[in-house]
């Protein structure tokens, strides 16, 4: 059987571990990585591979893992698709995802490629998970309860503001779908906490969210990426009520993250041009192996 070949774009938390998902996966084969800086300060574990500082540099490649922040998937993604290679991205501002899927249709069929967009967990494994529960339940009420984790998503957006050296976020769950979130900034010399807390709040991934932001001498010395929600709906099968749901995990976000990239990438392989979420794709097309196995064992 052919290989995927992927190649996975960016090497920070996401893509680090993308690399070990898709070396655990024997439907796949590495075609690259993509990084900034190219083969410069190539990290050891990378040395099996090629390194380049742009796609086109590298043969052959199916699939590329977008593991970089999400402001700047569109950018990259539209990019790759018109040359041809399916894109997966783990796109998170949920509030902009209806757009973003429109805006990458048109490029993706144009070129006859396929997007998967939003697949992390949440947005992405997560959304499955809501569907489902709302199929059970048509009529009622869902909850999504994040943490208490680190949010990737909102790290990297704090450590993009000015003044900030470094940052965590962490979510921590009120109840009923409500968030808080405490912000930890590391901040570069000369700079004002006040203008940068306002930053922070004014942001989207912030603004509707209660945030409190504390300035600490080293983020490092807090940084945990363990993550984990809880799912729930409660509502009416039928016309039968008092039907209630519920679905939790603890995760190494990161980790997971890349995981279910890798499982769309292969997805991506088994669909017709243009851009997907998850909740889209057949959830056995995210799994390797003979199909007739897999219904045997898994219905």
């Amino acid at each position: 059987m052919k290989k995927i070949r992927a190649a996975v774009v960016g090497y920070g938390n996401i893509g680090k571990y993308a690399i070990e998902a898709l070396e655990a996966s024997e439907d796949f084969e590495i075609a690259g990585v993509v990084r900034r800086n190219g083969a410069e300060n190539k990290p050891a574990e990378l040395a099996p591979y090629e390194v380049v500082k742009d796609i086109a540099e590298l043969k052959d490649v199916d699939v590329a893992i977008l593991a970089t922040p999400t402001r700047s998937c569109e950018e990259y993604a539209k990019k790759i698709l018109a040359m041809g290679i399916n894109t997966v991205d783990s796109y998170d501002i949920h509030s902009s995802i209806v757009p973003y899927r429109a805006s990458l249709m048109e490029v993706a069929k144009e070129h006859g490629t396929v997007a998967v967009i939003s697949a992390g967990w949440d947005p992405g494994s997560d959304s499955i998970v809501r569907t489902l529960m709302q199929s059970l339940a048509p009529k009622g009420l869902s909850y999504t309860n994040f943490g208490p984790g680190r949010s990737m998503g909102h790290s990297v957006c704090v450590r993009g503001k000015e003044g900030v050296k470094d940052a965590l976020s962490m979510t921590i769950p009120v109840g009923e779908g409500i968030h808080r979130r405490m912000v930890y900034v590391e901040l570069e010399e000369g700079a004002d906490l006040e203008q940068v807390t306002k930053a922070i709040k004014a942001d989207p991934y912030f603004a509707s969210d209660e945030t409190h932001v504390f300035q600490v001498e080293s983020v490092d010395a807090l940084n945990d990426v363990g993550h984990g929600v809880n799912l729930t709906r409660k509502g009416v099968s039928g016309k039968t009520h008092n039907q209630l749901f519920e679905f939790n995990m603890k995760i190494n976000n990161p980790a997971l993250t890349a995981q279910v990239l890798i499982n769309v990438a292969r997805a991506s392989m088994l669909q017709q041009p243009g851009c997907y979420t998850m909740i889209e794709i057949p959830v056995i097309d995210m799994l390797p192996g003979n199909r007739e196995d897999l219904i045997a064992h898994l219905v």
